[in-house]
């Protein structure tokens, strides 16, 4: 096989910017492709230029960017991590791994999806967000009551939330927050400690949960990140309360003002004290199916119902984070999916998304390779994802 040859024209500047929003390390980019790393560093310096083979291996297997994009005179503006997210400690954003990257670049892509499917109005006629102004100075239980009202959700122990597993309560949780204008997505965090995040826009916000968890968890996950958006900021959440410790003190009261909103609208305390009152002042003494009974009538995690206790002063910190501690040791990770590429499809993407691209294929107003960039498939995908959709729509 002869040697490769260098391809001209490849800018040296747009490698090390792809490697680099990739959070990439030269060592990294040298051992996936199998080269020393003194060759890859003359790609970035201009010394040498990777051969077209290899740099379509850089372009879509590594830093999942168009191949064009690296013969531009200069990287394109594009907003990074550190900037744009400010609910994880500085450290810990820089660490961000290349899949969480790459996440949030594929949330930015169903965005302007959106943007250019509805001409970057929101289809909803009064969005939540217009509403409903969220404000860490003010009382949290008026404020939660407010959404719970304005997405006309169920009450408390209502029959339509269905089975106790919390399979149903995030299907009902999600439709009706798509109902209010915000568009929801769920994805496979490789970064386990993470459990969500939301873009900002105007009229087409975006929300991307966690489903490497429970779905119950996914839930307290989509509040938190909606109360987000109707603070009008972009964020990226963790499950670990420690990360909390380290971030500057205005962020960390946003984020547990997020954390008591989404808590509050779950779990209304007026309603939680009624259920409480017939249980024994020693909440501490109480075995762990008690506070499964109360989860299951709330349609959340034994931690949320843990978490009002704490938060009420019925339990201590440390009896609240060994309780924690003992049942993250017994959840199994969420496998949902099945491992069927369309089920998960399905379940990852917005249903509002869904239901606009394939209403716009149907009539024949977009093209299958349209429809296909849309929802972040192959064209060939195309039919079989419409179908299923449309069959779950009908079930």
């Amino acid at each position: 096989m002869g040697k490769a040859v260098p391809l001209p024209g490849v800018q040296p500047a747009l490698l090390k910017w792809a490697r680099e929003t990739a959070h990439l390390s030269l060592e990294e980019v040298a051992a996936r492709l199998k080269k020393a790393v003194e060759e890859i560093d003359a790609w970035e310096t201009g010394a040498d230029a990777p051969s077209y083979a290899q740099l379509e291996r850089l372009a879509y297997d590594l830093y999942k960017r168009p191949l064009a994009i690296f013969f531009l005179p200069s990287p394109p503006a594009e907003p990074k991590p550190e900037a744009e997210f400010r609910a994880l400690p500085d450290a810990d954003l820089r660490r961000l791994s290349r899949d969480t990257v790459l996440l949030i670049r594929r949330a930015r892509a169903y965005q302007a999806s959106l943007v250019e499917l509805f001409a970057g109005r929101s289809p909803v006629a009064e969005p939540l967000w217009r509403r409903l102004n969220l404000d860490t100075s003010r009382p949290i239980a008026p404020q939660a009551a407010a959404i719970r009202s304005a997405l006309g959700v169920p009450a408390p122990g209502a029959d339509e939330w269905g089975a106790a597993d919390g399979d149903q309560a995030l299907k009902l949780w999600r439709k009706a927050i798509e109902a209010a204008g915000v568009f929801v997505f769920k994805d496979t965090f490789k970064q386990k400690e993470l459990s969500g995040f939301c873009l900002e826009h105007p009229e087409l916000p975006v929300v991307m949960i966690n489903n490497s968890t429970t779905k119950t968890r996914q839930v307290f996950s989509l509040l938190h990140e909606l109360a987000h958006v109707l603070m009008r900021r972009r964020a990226i959440s963790t499950f670990d309360d420690s990360l909390l410790e380290r971030l500057p003190p205005t962020e960390q009261r946003i984020e547990r003002f997020c954390n008591r909103i989404a808590a509050e609208v779950l779990v209304p305390s007026q309603d939680f004290a009624a259920q409480a009152t017939v249980l024994s002042a020693s909440i501490e003494a109480l075995p762990s199916e008690a506070f499964a009974a109360l989860a299951a009538r709330y349609r959340v995690s034994r931690e949320v119902i843990l978490r009002r206790f704490r938060d009420a002063g019925r339990v201590s910190q440390a009896f609240y984070e060994e309780r924690k501690s003992e049942w993250d040791g017994q959840r199994s990770e969420n496998a949902s999916s099945g491992g069927n590429f369309y089920l998960t499809k399905g379940a990852y993407l917005s249903e509002r998304l869904m239901s606009e691209v394939f209403a716009r294929y149907a009539r024949r107003q977009i093209s299958v390779d349209e429809a296909a960039d849309f929802i972040g498939v192959k064209p060939r995908q195309v039919d079989e994802l419409e179908s299923r959709f449309l069959q779950g729509l009908a079930a």
